[in-house]
Parts: C-alpha cells; structure tokens; sequence
C-alpha cells in the first residue's frame, strides 16, 4: 500500500486531527490593566454622602412615631413604689378600655391602644414584683407573664383579624388582671 494513490484521489474526506486543550481561567492568566480609569468620586465625596443621608434618614429610622413595637424597658428609672401603686389601677383601666375598640372591630387602633396601655402597666406591676417579699414574687411572676403573654396573643389575633381569638385573650386578660390588682 502506498500513500500516493490516497494524495491523488480529489474526493475523499478530508481527515484531520485537531487537539484541543481547554484552560480554566485563574487569576494568574489573567492581564492586569496598567491604568485603572480614576473615578470622579473620591473616598471622601463618598464618605461625606453617607453620613448626610445617616443624618437625614435619622428620624424616618429611629424616630418613635414609626415603630408602634411593645416597649421592653422594665422599670422607670425614677419610678418609686407609691407611683407604681398609684398607677397601676389606671393603666389596667387602659388596658380594658380597648374592649369598645374590639366590638368595632377597628383592629390597628386596639393595637396602637394594647400597645401603649400594657407597656406602662408592664413597668408598674414589674416595680411591684420587686417590691414584694421574695415568698410573693413567684405567683406574682406566673401571673405577670400570663398577662403579658395574652397581650401578645391578643396582639396578634388583632393583626389576623380574628375575632373569636381576640375575645377569647381580651377575657383572659381581664381575669389575670383582675386576681393581680386583687394581690397588690
């Protein structure tokens, strides 16, 4: 066999090996570009920028009338036992005045209302648990933290527009309420 007939004949496929070999990418191969483009801000400008709006959106971040949140500070810090004691009928009085709220179902009021109102009677009855003797204390906690758990479920019952729920929590408020005022 020789390999000039195969030369000569014209329609014949043409063969042909091709080798490929595929690199990945590393950032060793890579070029580096001699000249970065220089921006036309600086560190500065940027800095300056940032710290106007922090400023600016100060009040739209932390500014009380937005978050309408429970208030988790416990004791004021001027707030003596007489006040505590003196305040307490009243804030629970609050407390269960958002009942007309409820039967009219105007569900963002009651919650701005429950909100308010069980936040200041949080801090009386938390300086009245204090006060009390060591032996106390322990019914008076189960009781604080059954009411205030009803007014977190009560809380969000109202945010689903629930209404059997709501009632079924406002009435558990009302009796815990009732046997702590009948304690302090």
């Amino acid at each position: 066999m020789t390999l000039v007939p195969w030369l000569g004949q014209p329609n014949l496929p043409f063969l042909s090996l091709t080798f490929t070999c595929h690199l990945k990418p590393s950032f060793l191969l890579r070029e580096i570009p001699e000249k970065v483009p220089k921006s036309i801000f600086t560190r500065r400008i940027g800095a300056i920028a940032t710290m106007a709006n922090v400023l600016l959106a100060r009040e739209a971040v932390f500014g009380a009338k937005i978050a309408n949140g429970f208030d988790f500070k416990m004791v004021a810090p001027d707030q003596t036992l007489e006040e505590a004691e003196s305040g307490i009928r009243g804030h629970a009085r609050a407390l269960l005045e958002v009942k007309a709220l409820i039967e009219s179902n105007a569900w963002k009021d009651m919650q701005k209302a429950l909100r308010k109102s069980s936040s200041l009677l949080k801090q009386d009855i938390y300086t009245i648990i204090q006060s009390k003797p060591g032996s106390q204390r322990p019914q008076l906690r189960k009781l604080y933290s059954n009411l205030f758990n009803s007014v977190t479920r009560l809380d969000y019952a109202a945010r689903d527009n629930d209404a059997t729920r709501v009632q079924e929590y406002y009435e558990k408020i009302a009796i815990t309420l009732d046997d702590i005022l009948s304690r302090t």
